[in-house]
């Protein structure tokens, strides 16, 4: 017992130096680490003692309090639970202890992964599928041919020559990462020379010139949901670029871009069309035939109809490819004047306007009412 006592006196609680509390979670112990080790880093403070072994202090409180056995052990015999076993195994604290666990904790800000060379995904691709209207609101499915690159089969992706192969770097050792001081700070990155393989080729293939990888056309079959439009992307997981250096490949995305149509325009889930009737049609009312993009439907027409009026077909429009919502197609009429008058029809229409203006203005109300405007407008300027 008193062995205990006098360890626990000489040490200070590991807890107390991270400021955590004793239920801290592995993610807290790491943040407060974090924030300590950029504090009283070595790098940050050349030539101070204390500051160094506040640093050592902070790693091996640390490294007992995220392994589970020893945080166990910790925790029920205090610092004599885990002395005997660090002495055990040759555990120490030196320069190279420091920089391993720097290496753990900040390995992801600057670029290390654990001490070893950093393993790059592929780069992802994007490829540009023009649609129909049809196909773009119904849906559909597509043979795609994208180019990209290929595992090379006569190095087999190593890059160097049949028969040979590649040597490790002499630049980074075989790590793919170099060591940089940047003021305070040691940081590693990429090594420039194997560009973070670890390994660079002497003799290179003749086939890929070293690449290890050759380009290829792609065949790919994409299913269109229905109701992409303009804009949209489609991902294809793993479909892009292979890794240099055994990483996941990219991604692939199909970019949307959906013709013009000749009749209809889309806007969201709606459709909107124009639709041309006769003066005759429009004053005397009717049906027409209105196109959808399924079928055609039959549109009642009101007498007096003028010019711009809107007749909405619920449900005739897009389906939404996110919440399944159904849009409207909008129809706009708009009265044709007639063209290529034969003389007669010309008879026909003086006489019509001469019938017309007997009865006063109250066949053209809007004509009545925008003369009216201009009247009063030009008696303003006037006074």
């Amino acid at each position: 017992m008193s062995f205990v006592g006098e360890t626990a006196m000489a040490k200070r609680d590991y807890y107390e130096i991270l400021g955590v509390a004793r239920n801290a979670s592995e993610s807290d112990i790491k943040k407060s680490y974090r924030r300590l080790a950029m504090k009283f880093h070595p790098d940050r403070n050349p030539n101070n003692r204390q500051a160094e072994e506040q640093f050592k202090e902070c790693k091996e409180a640390y490294e007992v309090l995220t392994d589970v056995r020893k945080r166990a052990a910790y925790d029920q015999f205090g610092h004599a639970g885990v002395d005997a076993a660090a002495g055990a195994t040759g555990g120490g604290f030196g320069a190279g202890g420091i920089r391993d666990v720097f290496d753990e904790v900040f390995g992801d800000i600057f670029g290390a992964r654990g001490g070893g060379r950093t393993i790059y995904r592929g780069a992802d691709l994007r490829y540009d599928l023009e649609l129909s209207l049809e196909e773009a609101v119904s849906g559909t499915s597509v043979r795609i041919s994208v180019p990209t690159r290929a595992q090379c089969p006569e190095c087999g992706g190593s890059g160097a020559r049949k028969g040979t192969s590649a040597v490790t770097c002499t630049t980074c050792h075989g790590r793919g990462q170099v060591r940089l001081q940047q003021g305070f700070f040691s940081i590693q990155q990429t090594c420039p020379t194997c560009r973070g393989a670890g390994k660079v080729v002497l003799d290179p293939c003749k086939e890929c010139r070293g690449a290890g990888s050759v380009r290829r056309e792609k065949e790919i079959s994409v299913k269109i949901p229905a109701g992409v439009d303009n804009g949209d992307r489609i991902r294809l997981a793993g479909e892009g670029e292979r890794s240099d250096n055994g990483g996941p490949p990219g991604d692939l995305y199909v970019e949307v871009h959906v013709r013009e149509h000749p009749i209809f325009t889309r806007e969201g889930t709606n459709l909107y069309c124009e639709v041309p009737i006769s003066f005759v049609a429009a004053a005397l009312g009717g049906e027409i035939e209105v196109p959808t993009l399924a079928d055609r439907v039959t549109v009642r027409v009101p007498q007096e109809t003028q010019t711009g009026k809107l007749f909405r077909l619920r449900g005739k429009g897009v389906r939404s490819v996110r919440d399944g919502s159904v849009g409207d197609l909008i129809c706009r009429v708009v009265v044709e004047t007639p063209v290529h008058l034969t003389h007669r029809q010309k008879e026909l229409l003086r006489e019509f306007e001469h019938s017309m203006s007997e009865n006063g203005d109250k066949h053209s109300p809007k004509a009545t009412s925008w003369l009216d405007s201009v009247k009063r407008f030009f008696e303003g300027i006037k006074s």
